[in-house]
C-alpha cells in the first residue's frame, strides 16, 4: 500500500502487520493556488523546454577570460560622474543594512567626495549620489559589493560573444570595506590596490595574455576548492600563473614582492575572479525568451533577488535570511546581518554550495560534516536543467556539478537552492563573524514562475 499525507496513517498500518511506503509530497509552493496554476502552465510545455535548452546550452558554452584589470570608471560602462555600485537588487540608502551604509560611506571617502565619516554620511542620504546593483552593470561584488569609479576591477571576456564582466579586487580578511568598514587603514588599502597593485597586476595580465578561467576552476574543484567559500587551491592555481608573468614583466621588484605577498596571504583573493567568470558563464545564457533558468540570486542584507533568462533584468525579490550557522567566539545569530553579497552567482553557476561534495574541508567553516556536502549536492540536481561536465566532482565518480537552477523546478519540489555565505555583524566595520549554509527563499521562484507564465501561450 502507499501512503500519501500523514505518516501516522502509514504508521498504524505498518504497526497492523501491513505493508505500506509512506510517500513524501507536498503542493508545489506549499499549496499556493495561483502559483501552482502558474506552474502548470509551465510544466513540459515545449516553448518552455526549448527556451531552457538554448540558455543552458548557452551557459554551459561560454568560456571566460580573464582579459584584464583596470579602474571601473574607465573599464564598466556607463559608471561615469559619483555612481556607486552594491550588491544585491536594487535598494535606496534609508532601507540599507549597516555593513552597506558603512561601505557606502568608505567608498565616499576613498573617492575624496567627503572629508570625514558624518559628512560622507549626509551626503549618502542627500541623494546626490545614485547607487545601483553591480549586476545592472555587468559586474559583481562580495557582501556589501561597493564599487566606485577609482576602484580597480577584473575584467573578463566571454569568449564566444565578447560580452564583458567585471569585479572589484578581494581586500582580504579583518577590517575591511565590503563588510562595512571605513577607518584610515581601510581607504588606504584601496588606495595601494587602485595604484601599486592595479598596475602591476596590469602589467603581468600584458605578460600572460588572457588567462581561461574554466580550466583553472575545474582544476581547482579536483583540488578541494568549491570556489566560494574555499577558494586556496584557485588563488594558488592564480599566483602560479601570475608570478613568473609578474617577475619579467615591467613591474619593480618591490611593487612585484608586494602584490605576490598580498596575494599569497589571501586565501579569498581568488573569490572575485570566480564571481566575475560565473556572471559571465550565465550572462550568456540571458534574454533568452520563455526561458524559466535562474541567471542570478544575490543578496544586499535586507531583501534576496532572483532573475530569469525569460524575464532578463527583472528582479523577483523575498526578505533575505539570517543564516543560522558557525559563529566565531563571542557571536551568536542575534549579531548577524541577513545575508548579504553578490557571491550567491557561484551557486547560480553550478559552484559554491552545489558543489560542495568537492570541498569536504568546507563544512569545518560553515558547518555539517563530508556526507552532509555530497547530499547538498546530490540534492540540488533535482532542481537544474543538467550537470557541467567542465566542473566534475571527484566524491561524485567525476559527474558534472549539477547546474542550471530550473525555477519551475524549485516551486514544483519545493527544493531551495543551498547556499554557503560568509555571515556579516549587522554593525558597520565589525566584519564577518562566522559562516554557514542557508537557503534561497521560495517566494522568489513563486514570483518568478508566475510572472513567466504571464509571457507564454498555453501549451
Amino acid at each position: 500500500m502507499l501512503n500519501l499525507g500523514l505518516a501516522s496513517f502509514a504508521a498504524a498500518i505498518a504497526q497492523s502487520g501491513g505493508a505500506v511506503e509512506q510517500i513524501e509530497w507536498a503542493p508545489p509552493a506549499k499549496g499556493d493556488r495561483a502559483a501552482g496554476a502558474a506552474l502548470a502552465r509551465l510544466v513540459n510545455h515545449p516553448e518552455i523546454e526549448a527556451a531552457n535548452r538554448k540558455a543552458f546550452q548557452s551557459y554551459l558554452a561560454a568560456q571566460p577570460v580573464l582579459t584584464g584589470i583596470g579602474l571601473a570608471r574607465d573599464a564598466i560602462p556607463r559608471m561615469g560622474g559619483r555612481l556607486l555600485l552594491h550588491s544585491g537588487p536594487p535598494i535606496a540608502w534609508e532601507r540599507m543594512c549597516g555593513p552597506m551604509q558603512g561601505a557606502i560611506v568608505g567608498a565616499i571617502l576613498f573617492e575624496g567626495w567627503a572629508k570625514d565619516v558624518e559628512k560622507a554620511r549626509v551626503l549618502a542620504e542627500g541623494g546626490s549620489i545614485p547607487f545601483e546593483p553591480c549586476h545592472h552593470h555587468g559586474a559583481v561584488g562580495p557582501m556589501a559589493g561597493v564599487i566606485s569609479p577609482s576602484m580597480p576591477v577584473w575584467i573578463v571576456r566571454e569568449a564566444a560573444s565578447g560580452n564583458l564582466s567585471f569585479s572589484n579586487l578581494n581586500e582580504g580578511l579583518g577590517k575591511v570595506l565590503r563588510f562595512g568598514a571605513n577607518g584610515a587603514a581601510v581607504v588606504d588599502r584601496l588606495k595601494w590596490m587602485a595604484t601599486v597593485l592595479r598596475e602591476t597586476l596590469a602589467l603581468t595580465l600584458a605578460e600572460t595574455g588572457g588567462i581561461e578561467l574554466k580550466p583553472l576552476m575545474a582544476q581547482a574543484l579536483h583540488m578541494g576548492d568549491e570556489v566560494h567559500n574555499r577558494n586556496a587551491a584557485a588563488t594558488s592555481l592564480l599566483l602560479k600563473r601570475l608570478a613568473p608573468a609578474m617577475l619579467k614583466s615591467k613591474a619593480t621588484r618591490e611593487a612585484a614582492t608586494e602584490v605576490m605577498s598580498f596575494i599569497a596571504g589571501n586565501d579569498h583573493f581568488f573569490l572575485n575572479v570566480s564571481m566575475a567568470a560565473c556572471k559571465a558563464m550565465l550572462d550568456a545564457a540571458r534574454g533568452v525568451e520563455g526561458s524559466s533558468m535562474v541567471t542570478a540570486m544575490a543578496r544586499n542584507g535586507v531583501d534576496f533577488g532572483v532573475q530569469l533568462s525569460g524575464t532578463n533584468d527583472r528582479w523577483f525579490t523575498s526578505p533575505a535570511p539570517i543564516v543560522d550557522g558557525l559563529y566565531f567566539p563571542g557571536y551568536s545569530i542575534a549579531d548577524a546581518a541577513p545575508d548579504l553579497g553578490d557571491s550567491a552567482i557561484t551557486e547560480t553557476a553550478g559552484l559554491g554550495g552545489f558543489a560542495m561534495a568537492a570541498a569536504p574541508a568546507i563544512v569545518s567553516f560553515v558547518g555539517g560534516t563530508p556526507a552532509d556536502a555530497i547530499a547538498n549536492t546530490a540534492a540540488m540536481g533535482h532542481i537544474t536543467l543538467g550537470q557541467n561536465s567542465a566542473f566534475t566532482l571527484p566524491a561524485m565518480n567525476f559527474s558534472g556539478a549539477p547546474a542550471g537552477i530550473d525555477a519551475r523546478r524549485v516551486v514544483d519540489n519545493g527544493i531551495l537552492p543551498i547556499i554557503n555565505t560568509g555571515i556579516a555583524h549587522r554593525d558597520a566595520g565589525v566584519g564577518q563573524i562566522g559562516a554557514g549554509i542557508t537557503r534561497a527563499p521560495l517566494g522568489c521562484f513563486v514570483q518568478a514562475v508566475t510572472a513567466l507564465a504571464e509571457t507564454v501561450p498555453e501549451a
